[in-house]
């Protein structure tokens, strides 16, 4: 009977070894995909988010001064 215990006690050592590593495995794995992600997402000169809404505002920005030069414009020109 000990010697069922010993294999059985064998078997649960060696599996827990075995999650250990897979769980090493899976961590080396998503940090090297994230970095394969992160060199070619910026060898692809995408801009962040923050960048984006900043020229986006600045392009409002300029509508709107362009829209009121018109306007003064075009009432110029109904004066004139």
């Amino acid at each position: 009977m000990q010697t069922r215990n010993k294999i059985f006690d064998d078997l649960s050592q060696l599996m827990t070894n075995a999650m250990g590593v897979a769980q090493g495995a899976r961590t080396e794995a998503e940090t090297a995909m994230k970095s394969m992600i992160d060199r070619w997402l910026a060898d692809r000169d995408f801009v962040t988010r923050e960048e984006f809404d900043a020229v986006r505002a600045m392009a409002q920005k300029a509508r709107e001064e362009n829209e009121a030069l018109k306007a003064r414009l075009d009432a110029l020109e109904k004066k004139g």
